[in-house]
């Protein structure tokens, strides 16, 4: 990417060049680098509004600190597009989140300066705290910085940090990003937490006894308002955070460099825990994100003279478009349907239902461990609960999902968007493990639609049963089959054959069941679609493997004790010996790219698929096409 309008950015090769800047210099770059993260976002896609929000943050923060070897840890990731720019990447920022490229998001493997790979949230606090803890063990003087947003601060996990930190003593800064908005708008408690303790019976006799005093000197009236409304931003932040044993400073503007650089060298020789609460706006600089942050959070390619026009054609529907309509259907039909989300209305589809049904919609915040266990609470009352929920970050309800749902086998749906390879956001994001983690569980089911029409059809399937039941799907779109609009479902537990074929049968588990009827097209092969990875189908997998030589299964998610895995086992558990070829995720992270191109290097196209069975079992084109079942 040119950088000949950056005459500043372009001797920037590292902090230290950074360093050597006067104010007035950093000031211009500011300037220069939030020009250059909007070009450069514009022409390969990416997240742009939050980053557009931590220029002036980032340029301080290296200004101050002696990086790398004071460790940055960022949270969410998603927001060091400038850091990546300023330590060395600006030149490979037109690769970003391609294949061979930058990722999106923090990598240690990628630079020193990425001190800790963040992609989940809320996990900065922890990561920094055992930094801060390591160097202090090791007699090593270093500066230990968690920059953390407001919506990654709803979480469980930071206050544990916070907690830990307080009462560990630790010299640790934590960098309070607070822009009031993580990706959907935040929610809970704690974004009320100053409108409450300000509203207090304290606070309220206070600001009385001091109007009926100045009442008659309008002037001094007026001035004390304005000072009430400081005193609130300064004040009542620092009751809560003081409790946890931080030092508490702010707020602060943070697009402000002359407020930013002094206030962080004055925390940077101060000991023990502090907590700088600096307020920022996202897409600042930009004025079509700062008026609509949500949709400049993470756009494809653009104009930026123009900004985000709607596609001349319209796109295919979406699996997460076909999960919002059905989620409205659905709860038009039955009153006991509630949604939840933890933090993902927009990214889980559910826009449309929050606005149809606000008093059955409940966004808990990034809080995964909270939104499934509070899905079973109600789910114990008679409500049908349906959480959306990406793949990658139910795993980090775990333990929930097996103890507060499954244990009591209460019937709430997952529905799994992100399920198996994400493109751009790589393996952080990736949902490679589900199949393998909710199938170990008792009482737990799992399907695996294979198209648009399927995902509708076994979602309602899933809502019949009387226990819990995960729906996986991927991201964007399928083949285009268009959904029905009735809300019938599909037998519980039932494959079906959809080729005829000699020799080998394949056994496909969602939407790869598409490219494998290409494959089998070569190889005379015949083809189910599976649809459940449990409970397995095992009358149609042992009436199938009685009929053919070889068995071939094919999944978008880890082979390691996936519905391959389960097809093996039950053939093991009938005592049929065949043999089988499990096609799938390798035991690897797969990073980021195109979504079909990863799939294509992992063999999981039509042509891999082919490649893998011919090689395997000799398979060779049949004189004869098979014949489609009906």
């Amino acid at each position: 990417m040119s950088t000949t309008n950056y005459p500043l950015l372009e001797r920037i090769h590292d902090p230290a060049d950074l360093r050597r800047l006067s104010r007035a210099d950093l000031k211009l770059l500011a300037g220069e680098l939030r020009a250059f993260v909007l070009e450069s976002v514009s022409q390969t896609g990416g997240h742009l509004s939050s980053n557009l929000g931590t220029v002036e943050l980032t340029i301080a923060l290296h200004a101050v600190f002696s990086t790398p070897q004071d460790r940055l840890v960022w949270d969410v990731g998603h927001q060091t597009y400038p850091h990546k720019i300023l330590t060395g990447r600006r030149e490979r920022m037109g690769s970003l989140r391609q294949l061979d490229g930058l990722s999106g998001f923090p990598q240690r493997a990628e630079s020193e300066y990425d001190t800790f790979g963040t992609a989940h949230s809320s996990t900065s606090i922890s990561a920094a705290l055992g930094m801060a803890l390591a160097a202090r063990q090791q007699g090593v003087q270093r500066h230990c910085v968690a920059i953390i947003g407001d919506g990654a601060m709803t979480a469980g996990m930071a206050f544990e940090a916070l907690n830990n930190a307080g009462v560990a003593d630790a010299n640790l800064l934590v960098v309070l990003n607070d822009n009031d908005m993580s990706i959907s708008p935040p929610v809970g408690a704690l974004n009320r937490y100053l409108a409450q303790l300000m509203s207090g019976n304290f606070y309220t006799r206070a600001r009385d006894v001091g109007k009926n005093v100045l009442k008659n000197v309008p002037p001094l009236l007026e001035l004390a308002k304005r000072l009430e409304q400081q005193a609130k931003g300064m004040v009542v932040p620092a009751t809560m955070f003081e409790q946890f044993g931080f030092n508490y400073i702010g707020p602060i503007d943070g697009h402000d460099l002359d407020s930013l650089i002094p206030t962080l060298e004055n925390i940077r020789d101060l000991q023990g825990p502090q907590f700088l609460h600096v307020v920022t706006k996202k897409g600042q600089g930009y004025k079509l994100a700062e008026a609509d942050p949500v949709a400049y959070h993470g756009p494809g390619k653009f104009d930026p003279k123009i900004g985000l026009v709607k596609p001349a054609t319209p796109p295919k529907q979406t699996f997460t478009q076909v999960f919002g309509q059905w989620l409205c259907d659905m709860a038009e039909q039955d009153a006991r349907l509630v949604g939840i989300t933890p933090a993902m209305r927009e990214g889980s589809g559910m826009v449309e239902f929050e606005q149809r049904f606000p008093g059955r919609y409940y966004d808990v915040g990034i809080a995964e461990q909270h939104a499934v266990t509070f899905a079973a609470g109600m789910a114990c009352e008679g409500v049908k609960p349906v959480v959306a929920i990406y793949s990658t970050f139910l795993q980090r309800g775990y333990d929930q999902l097996i103890h507060d749902v499954a244990l009591q086998n209460l019937p709430v749906v997952f529905a799994l968007d992100r399920a198996g390879l994400v493109g751009a956001d790589g393996a952080t994001h990736a949902g490679a493990y589900d199949i393998p983690f909710v199938r170990c569980i008792p009482n737990m089911a799992m399907a695996c639609p294979a198209d648009e029409r399927e995902c509708r059809q076994l979602l309602t399937t899933a809502y019949e049963q009387d226990h819990p039941v995960a729906v996986r799907y991927p991201r964007g779109a399928g083949v285009g089959a268009v959904p029905l609009a009735s809300l019938e479902g599909l037998p519980y537990g039932k494959g079906e054959v959809r080729r005829e074929g000699r020799r080998i049968a394949i056994l496909a588990f969602g939407t790869l069941l598409y490219p494998a009827l290409q494959a089998a097209q070569g190889l005379d092969a015949t083809v189910v679609n599976m649809r459940w990875a449990k409970p397995l189908d095992t009358e149609l997998l042992l009436r199938v493997a009685a009929t053919h030589e070889a068995i071939v299964t094919v999944e978008e998610g880890a082979i390691m004790g996936g519905a391959g895995s389960a097809v093996c086992e039950a053939l093991n558990a009938a005592g049929v010996l065949r043999p089988v070829l499990q096609l799938g995720l390798p035991d690897t992270f797969v990073e980021h790219g195109d979504p079909a191109r990863l799939l294509a290097l992992q063999g999981l196209d039509a042509a891999g698929i082919e490649r893998a069975i011919t090689a395997r079992f000799n398979a060779t084109q049949a004189g004869h096409n098979g014949r489609a079942a009906a």
